[in-house]
């Protein structure tokens, strides 16, 4: 690491003011801030100096996805040699999922981050690491079978028009990687629903099959419970919904492994607990509603626990809805925006068999609402506090 940092300041002139590369200047400065910590301090004014800044909570973050991803990986192996009625080792079906994946994580970081080196360049600004995150989650929260030029297109729309045109990260009101999801949900709807997108059919380099045995179907279990005709139509609990081998987007399905990466976020104090554990129960409370007093439909009468393991249920609680940039920002807020998130997920999910995934959808509303929620929150505040002036005196 010493001969790349000596290699670093011996360039470094050339990129600097008045030198032949100056124009580059934002581009070696993002890849030199990537890889060390700036040498730069505030040498002035009131500042707060911290051990922690906003690359290292990125890093935090995208180091809570690691479990969620690499679980993804094996389930996407694991039911592409299931689908084919093949048989394969760990190491087998971790790769075929690994290969099937890693395009994705390409694209999405390319196309990312080239929109953000080229709009710093353009604005003779920093390039700043938001989209760390946003790059590695946008590759976890689509089918595995969606076409890379699909999602090159909706990457390059959210970075653009959903982050960009607010002034770049911090700025941003709606959840990047969701608004990713959202374009590609609705642009192109049948590569993002249905049976056959959510288990990958193709083989990759020898690995795997390259077409399904008669009568397969890949449907997720939110799927058949939003087509089926009894109240009782929707598959049982089954431990595989907790571990995550079940179809369904690539980083979603393993409960477990989001609840490691929800104790990593907890533990360092990234996300609020206030507004992750608000998302599970009121997602649990409305299902408990739903199924004493809902329709007579499979979704509504699915149990409350299993709503909450199904989906993007658990992954959009604990990496989406925390997200500092997007959510609440007031303590009480906070509850509300969690809380209000959780019952909208499951009120779209029982109310319109259509979209049985509701996370997505609720996390985008209360991204609006959530500035509203903070204004009252302090009105609120305020109000009490004058309240208290005018009796004291």
């Amino acid at each position: 690491m010493k001969a790349l940092r000596n290699y670093l300041d011996k360039i470094k002139p050339n990129f600097e003011e008045g030198g032949k590369l100056h124009a580059f200047h934002s581009v070696f400065d993002g890849f030199e801030t990537f890889l060390y910590v700036p040498s730069k301090t505030a040498k002035s004014g009131t500042h707060i100096h911290d051990a922690i800044d906003s690359k290292r909570i990125m890093s935090l973050v995208v180091l809570s996805l690691v479990p969620a991803l690499l679980v993804g990986m094996y389930n996407v192996g694991y039911q592409n040699y299931h689908a084919t009625g093949t048989t394969g080792s760990f190491v087998d079906m971790f790769a075929y999922g690994f290969l099937a994946v890693l395009p994705k994580i390409i694209v999405s970081y390319v196309v990312g981050l080239g929109i953000e080196f080229v709009v710093a360049q353009w604005k003779k600004e920093e390039i700043q690491e938001g989209f760390l995150v946003s790059g590695i989650l946008i590759p976890m929260i689509v089918p595995v079978d969606c076409p890379l030029w699909i999602l090159a297109v909706a990457t390059a729309f959210s970075v653009i028009f959903a982050k960009e045109v607010f002034g770049g990260t911090g700025m941003n009101i709606f959840n990047v990687a969701l608004i990713t999801r959202a374009f590609m949900f609705f642009a192109y709807p049948t590569k993002m629903s249905g049976d056959a997108v959510w288990v990958s059919g193709n083989s990759i380099f020898g690995l795997g099959g390259d077409k399904f045995v008669d009568g397969f179907s890949g449907a997720t279990a939110l799927g058949v419970a939003s087509t089926a005709t009894t109240a009782t139509g929707y598959q049982p609990f089954s431990w595989d919904m907790v571990t995550g081998l079940i179809p369904g987007s690539i980083g979603e399905t393993s409960t477990i492994a989001i609840l490691i990466g929800a104790v990593v976020l907890l533990w360092t104090g990234i996300a609020s607990c206030k507004t992750m554990l608000s998302v599970f129960v009121g997602g649990g409370l409305m299902a408990w509603v739903f199924n004493a007093f809902g329709p007579d439909t499979a979704m509504a009468h699915m149990p409350w626990y299993e709503h909450l393991v199904l989906g993007g249920f658990c992954f959009g609680a604990v990496f989406m809805a925390t997200d500092p940039v997007t959510s609440a920002r007031t303590e009480t807020g906070k509850y509300i925006f969690g809380f209000l998130i959780g019952v909208m997920a499951i009120v779209i999910r029982v109310l319109n068999p259509g979209y049985p995934e509701g996370m997505m959808l609720a996390i985008l509303l209360m991204n609006i609402f959530a500035p509203l929620i903070d204004y009252c929150v302090v009105q609120s505040n305020i109000g009490r506090r004058e309240k208290r002036a005018l009796k004291s005196n």
